[in-house]
């Protein structure tokens, strides 16, 4: 990992009577378009939606990065982020987020091990700790049979 602090920028267009697009160094173009909630197409990405994406990878990628230094076998995780959008005091934002993360592990002797594992990936994530709503989380782990 580079040392801290890093920079990410994203360059985003639009003109009144399309979608937006969304740039940033070399990666592929992703179209933004307002949540059916909105009066959007309900056909694109929102920022709504991108949202919980960036909350559930980092979630996801924060796991596999403790795991691998905790040598913890895993075979799959998965996670599902929700948000309540919410007017508070004249304010249009997030009120609570709730996370539920669904691990698959080969050996049942990890059970214990991986959720705290998945508990610190979700403490040291830096997207939910960037937010300042209400974050719920749970973990669900599972044993491959």
């Amino acid at each position: 990992m580079e040392q801290l602090p890093h920079t990410y920028t994203v360059n985003v267009t639009g003109t009144p009577d399309t979608t937006l697009s969304t740039f940033s160094n070399h990666l592929p173009i992703i179209k933004i378009a307002p949540p059916k909630e909105f009066d959007g197409p309900g056909d694109q990405w929102s920022p709504e939606e991108l949202l919980m994406a960036s909350l559930s990878s980092c979630l996801i990628l924060s796991f596999k990065a403790i795991a691998r230094a905790s040598k913890l076998e895993w075979h799959d995780l998965q996670c599902d982020s929700s948000g309540v959008l919410d007017k508070v005091d004249r304010k249009v934002l997030f009120t609570k987020i709730n996370t539920k993360a669904t691990l698959l592990l080969s050996d049942s002797n990890d059970i214990d091990k991986a959720e705290r594992l998945l508990r610190k990936a979700e403490a040291t994530c830096f997207i939910s700790n960037s937010l300042s709503c209400d974050l719920g989380f749970e973990c669900e782990i599972n044993v491959k049979s």
